[in-house]
């Protein structure tokens, strides 16, 4: 982002930029080309071994918590994790062993204390045997609150914390980094395709607790035109169209199956995706009460 040159010179850091896209005022250019890419990163790192007597200790602080967590959760690897076949999640899903599928993603946002929106919402949907799976700065603040171990599972409903220890996974599964979403619609089309229904037909649902970055707004359309609800924590700066407004929040479930809703309250944007599962159950035919 363009304030990281300032935000750095704030500190005894040098931003280095490989990239012309990426050459703001206070970086130190030193621009990647592949026949010279070994050559480049020993330069980089030694510019950043000889600025360490910059270092201040008054302004660098490092926690000593240390968590463990489990991470790698791509779609073939929950399905290795089922037994290479997404039926066993068919079949919980079913039963009401698990719930639905929640997915939540996105960034964290100075204008909400930090990690509050991320980890108290996936606690609620785990909580109601929502398997949760997540990506970027959510799975961050998940593994820090110890929710990326299956020892979490003890934090999870009857029903998903039986899967849990069955499988020997957590109830939060980590599948990459903010633009890996791709794999949770994979994993998503693939359950969709076994039960011959649509991405939109399927219980399950999508928050970003507090989004903040245009690269959000991108993933967020992509999920919604997917066909999956996306619950945002943030309000988007739409406000000033009512149309626009009104074709984000409701309009859109006529054309591609889903929308987006705002709820800043955690708990509550938990139970709109719940609602939202709910409905999704009784359209198959499954078992809706909770």
């Amino acid at each position: 982002m363009p304030s990281l040159g300032d935000l750095a010179g704030c500190y005894h850091t040098k931003f280095i930029s490989t990239s012309p896209k990426a050459d703001f005022p206070g970086t130190v250019r030193m621009e990647f080309h592949e026949d010279r890419a070994y050559e480049t990163a020993k330069k980089i790192v030694r510019t950043a071994v000889e600025n360490f007597p910059s270092r201040n200790p008054e302004k660098v602080n490092i926690p000593e918590e240390k968590q463990e967590y489990m991470v790698g959760f791509s779609a073939e690897a929950i399905l290795s994790a089922l037994g290479g076949s997404p039926d066993l999640l068919i079949e919980a899903i079913k039963n009401g062993t698990v719930w639905g599928v929640g997915a939540v993603v996105g960034c964290n946002n100075v204008k909400i204390k930090h990690n509050y929106g991320h980890v108290n919402l996936v606690k609620e949907l785990i909580k109601n045997n929502v398997l949760v799976v997540t990506t970027g700065c959510n799975a961050i603040a998940c593994a820090e609150a110890g929710l990326l171990v299956p020892e979490a599972s003890e934090l999870a409903g009857d029903g998903l914390k039986v899967v849990c220890e069955a499988l020997g996974i957590p109830p939060v599964l980590h599948m990459g980094s903010c633009v890996d979403i791709s794999r949770i619609l994979l994993l998503s089309s693939i359950l969709a395709s076994r039960l011959n229904v649509d991405i939109s037909d399927l219980p399950v649902a999508g928050a970003a607790p507090e989004w903040m970055s245009e690269k959000a707004v991108s993933i967020g359309a992509y999920v919604v035109a997917s066909g999956v609800l996306v619950v945002l924590g943030t309000v988007p700066p739409v406000l000033g169209s009512q149309a626009v407004t009104a074709l984000l929040t409701n309009g859109l479930n006529n054309v591609v199956g889903a929308s987006f809703a705002v709820e800043p309250d955690p708990i509550k944007a938990a139970y709109l995706m719940l609602e939202h599962i709910d409905g999704k159950r009784r359209s198959l035919g499954l078992n809706s009460v909770r």
